[in-house]
């Protein structure tokens, strides 16, 4: 039985929507049996989100933390602050999901559901049967595709959608990894540098929703350099070998 997990999620100038995304999550996580803390980074917002985060803590201290970056940090910091959090508190799993609701709390019973099997790593996936994408452009939709496809080819990982974001690691993998990219990478980077540690992966079938107009910054730009990040990784776990289970 999994006792405690952690979620972590990074947010950047989401005054909007800060309250509602909160609210809709803690909605979720209280539905879990196992102890789940939510851990909600500020990247150093420009806006009110800190302290409608603190509201937020104050109003269910026994779910919510928020930690504070004073400056802008990115992606990546505001991840390994989270996983920080979740070692120094003995935490069994750390779900990462993403501020805006694209990552949608229903889903979190499956994720938990390979939590009590003991799988190493679990992944959201957009591509599979009752999976997909809903409001995103096509030309972003085939970008994806196409990187994902490329990706899985090269790096050997039994994933279908190795880009996503919200997924779920066990804690003593997290460990025992040092990440440092600060973008969006640190998602390459992580799976990199995990899989000669991960015996067992899953997926969890999910459907993502494009996000809402007017929402922060939390999410980042895909340019050139993003992808080079993507296809250096691949490249470089292709010649890592994985764990014989």
């Amino acid at each position: 039985m999994i006792k405690r997990a952690c979620i972590v999620i990074p947010m950047y100038n989401e005054e909007r929507h800060a309250r509602q995304s909160v609210g809709t999550i803690l909605a979720g996580v209280r539905s879990l049996p196992a102890e789940v803390r939510l851990v909600l980074v500020d990247d150093g917002s420009a806006d009110r989100t800190r302290a409608l985060l603190e509201e937020c803590a104050a109003a269910s201290p026994d779910i919510v933390t928020v930690i504070v970056h004073p400056r802008n940090k990115g992606y990546g910091a505001a991840l390994r602050t989270g996983i920080a959090f979740a070692i120094d508190n003995g935490y069994e799993y750390v779900l990462f999901m993403d501020s805006d609701l694209t990552n949608h709390p229903r889903y979190l019973r499956a994720f938990y559901d390979r939590m009590l099997e003991g799988v190493d790593y679990i992944k959201a996936s957009r591509y599979g049967k009752n999976a997909g994408v809903s409001g995103v452009p096509w030309h972003r939709r085939l970008v994806s595709f196409c990187g994902n496809s490329v990706a899985r080819l090269l790096s050997g990982v039994p994933l279908h959608d190795l880009t996503n974001g919200f997924r779920a690691v066990k804690t003593s993998l997290l460990a025992k990894i040092r990440l440092t990219e600060n973008g969006f990478a640190v998602i390459m980077e992580e799976l990199f540098l995990v899989k000669p540690l991960a015996r067992s992966y899953a997926e969890i079938p999910y459907v993502l929703t494009s996000r809402t107009a007017g929402q922060g910054k939390t999410h980042f730009t895909y340019d050139l350099k993003t992808y080079a990040a993507y296809l250096r990784y691949a490249l470089k776990s292709a010649r890592v070998r994985r764990p014989v289970v």
